[in-house]
């Protein structure tokens, strides 16, 4: 019972850890595999640890202690369906252009859709053509970001919640693009100009484009 608790407790460091790096914790304890997969099932059982996908996890002491970090919960969406970045909602909630409460995390990938219910929380991810599967970066090193994320632009959020809400634009005219922003309760003219700008060239690239 020893080298289960010795396991527990080396987990509560890590922001979250797979299956295979648990077998390797275990081996440095002296542990079978086996052993490794009855302690796995009976930390989740007890709730010492969470689930976040098949062979992935967060123990409940680090998860607790850092769930009201947006940057932690967006680390995790990058984390559960890799690649992949923080867009749509989500982002333009993390820039302060919408002033609803987003629940849930959504996320773009060129994977296939897919949504993730944990205790964790709520991660959907929608797929895009890898043609525009772009315009993100890492938010890394800053006083609000102790964990590091992918997260889209502001302009590439706007796009990637009108291309989804649009089903690909379908439609959908160019000079349609601003009444549906308004729609959707955007102020777009408190996104930096720049940004503005970029958002209506991608909008017309993927129009030209089409």
């Amino acid at each position: 019972m020893k080298s289960k608790k010795n396991l527990l407790e080396q987990l509560k460091s890590l922001p979250h850890f797979s299956k295979d790096s648990l077998y390797q914790l275990g081996k440095q304890l002296g542990l079978a595999d086996t052993t490794v997969d009855t302690y796995i099932s009976r930390f989740l059982r007890h709730k010492e640890i969470l689930q976040l996908k098949r062979g992935l996890y967060v123990s409940t002491d680090f998860f607790s202690k850092n769930r009201g970090d947006l940057s932690y919960s967006f680390y995790l969406a990058n984390i559960i369906r890799p690649p992949s970045y923080v867009s749509s909602w989500s982002a333009l909630q993390f820039y302060n252009l919408i002033t609803e409460a987003i629940h849930g995390i959504t996320s773009v990938t060129p994977k296939v859709t897919r949504t993730y219910k944990t205790k964790a929380g709520n991660f959907a991810y929608q797929s895009l053509k890898q043609e525009l599967f772009s315009d993100f970066s890492l938010n890394q090193g800053k006083a609000s970001s102790k964990f590091g994320f992918f997260i889209a632009s502001p302009a590439k959020a706007l796009f990637d919640l009108l291309y989804f809400k649009t089903h690909q634009f379908r439609s959908v005219r160019i000079k349609d693009t601003k009444a549906l922003v308004e729609e959707l309760r955007i102020d777009i003219d408190e996104m930096d100009k720049k940004e503005q700008s970029r958002f209506y060239t991608w909008i017309k690239k993927y129009f030209h484009d089409e």
